[in-house]
Formats: structure tokens, sequence, C-alpha cells
């Protein structure tokens, strides 16, 4: 069975020196693979991911509603860069498959559809300002699994159980956590920036525009890029979250539980229920 807590991954991590090492070999035993097997699989998803990426920054992927579309593209060309080129490509990069998934295009669930744009985004814009090979880089996604995999156990990965911090927080964690790894941080650091960019997202609604992952789902994957990239900021600097990793995905499924139905994914609360997320629904073929 997949660590179900951070501590026993962090645990399995002092024996074999990562956590990416431990979730490694518990994937392995799990589905009867050799380590080999399962890095094959993970260097497959990694190319979906890239190939995502390239075709949402062409800008050919729009949506047939037509509300997304376009937007990865112009911020890999027109964004001031204010913040410095890492961010805005990240950004620009979690756009491009938010808007490939909108497309109905073919996308990595990490952890979930709607929020498959954080995971690619952060990992390879990390990858290249580190350096990092594709082994190192592979590697990594294994260690995303392996928090997500905690998370599923611990609480949920799903908008309709827990509203959108379920999905883009949990993106964001799997995402901080493995880029701090791929970074030269330690397994305790993987943990602190998957806590920051967790607790960053606690509450967060989902509140889809016409039921669809579209608005604001795409534009959330900026969002939680941009928080996986503070926590992993923060781990690397040594700063640390007073919470264990555990007691924060656990915060994350009580506080999603006390969601009303109208915050989870129905499009019955939020900006869903704006007048012109009203009015752009009742136009929805």
């Amino acid at each position: 069975m997949a660590y179900g807590s951070f501590r026993e991954l962090l645990a399995a991590a002092a024996e074999t020196g990562s956590l990416s090492s431990a979730a490694l070999a518990r994937e392995a035993e799990d589905a009867n693979e050799t380590p080999e097997q399962v890095l094959a699989r993970m260097d497959d998803a990694l190319a979906v991911m890239e190939s995502a990426i390239e075709r949402g920054l062409a800008g050919d992927a729009h949506s047939l509603s037509g509300l997304v579309g376009g937007d990865a593209k112009l911020v890999a060309e027109n964004a001031p860069r204010l913040s410095g080129d890492g961010l805005s490509t990240a950004i620009a990069r979690a756009l491009a498959v938010g808007e490939v998934n909108a497309s109905m295009g073919r996308i990595v669930a990490a952890p979930t559809g709607g929020a498959s744009g954080v995971l690619p985004a952060v990992l390879t814009t990390i990858a290249e300002r580190v350096g990092a090979t594709r082994e190192a880089t592979v590697l990594a996604l294994v260690t995303a699994a392996g928090i997500g995999a905690v998370i599923a156990a611990r609480a949920t990965l799903s908008g309709a159980a827990g509203g959108c911090q379920a999905e883009i927080g949990s993106a964001a964690a799997m995402a901080a956590a493995a880029a701090t790894e791929l970074a030269g941080g330690t397994p305790e650091q993987c943990g602190h920036a998957a806590s920051f960019a967790l607790q960053g997202l606690l509450g967060l609604a989902c509140d889809p525009v016409g039921g669809l992952v579209e608005v604001p789902c795409v534009a959330r994957n900026a969002t939680g890029t941009a928080v996986a990239l503070t926590g992993i900021e923060m781990a690397l600097a040594g700063a640390t979250f007073p919470i264990p990793l555990d007691e924060v995905i656990v915060a994350m499924g009580l506080v999603g539980k006390s969601m009303p139905p109208s915050l989870r994914e129905t499009a019955r609360g939020g900006l869903a229920r704006t007048p012109t997320g009203q009015a752009i629904a009742a136009k929805l073929p």
C-alpha cells in the first residue's frame, strides 16, 4: 500500500536517502514492477506533460465554449516579467496545460485534470533553472506521486468532495515537494515546502462557471503555480512551517467537509453565481 502519512514516507526516506527513492520502492512493490518499469512510466508521463506545454504555448488550444485559449501564449510572449523570468515562464506553462485540458487535449491528471498544469509548470521550470538531468526530473515526479498518495489517504483530491483546495492545493503541494527535492532540498524541506503551499490554499472554493473546467480553473493553475514556487523558495531558504504536513493535509480535508455544497464543484456558488458567471452559463450550448 502507498504511504498513508508523510511521517511514514519521511522515515523511509531516512533509510533510502530521499523521498523519491522511498516512494519508488513502495510503488514498485505495490505495482509488482521493477523500479525501472515504474521510472519508464513516469518518463512517459513527463513526455505527455511536455507535449501539453508545447501545444498550449503555441496558442492553438481553445475550448469549445470559447472561454479558454490563447492566454498561455500571451503570457509567454508579452508578460513584463516583473517578478523574473522563472515565475513568468512557469505561469505560462501552467496556463498552457490548463488550456490543453479544457480543449480536450491529452494531459496527465496531476492529481486531477482541472489541476493538471501546476506540476508540469513548476517541475519543468525548476529543472531548467537548476540544470537537472532527465533522470532527476523523472525521480521528482515520483516524489510528487508519493505526496499525492498521502493526501489521497489522509484527505481527498476531489473538488466535489473538498473544493478546489483539494485539487489546486494538492497539486501545489505535490509540485512544491517534488521541485524542492529536484533543487537539492532535504526530505524535511520538501515537507515544509508542501506545507507552505497547501496552507496557502486552504479554503479555496470549487466554483466552475457553467460547470465547465475552464473558468476559473485554468487561471487557478497559474495561481497554484505561484503558490508552489513560494513554498519552494521559503523551504530552501530554511523557513519551516510549524504544523506538520500530515496535520495540514487533515485540516484541508476537514475544511473541505465543512464547505457547503455550493462551493464544491456544483456551479451553485462563488464565481459561478456572479451575474456575469450566470450570464456566461446561460449562453453556453
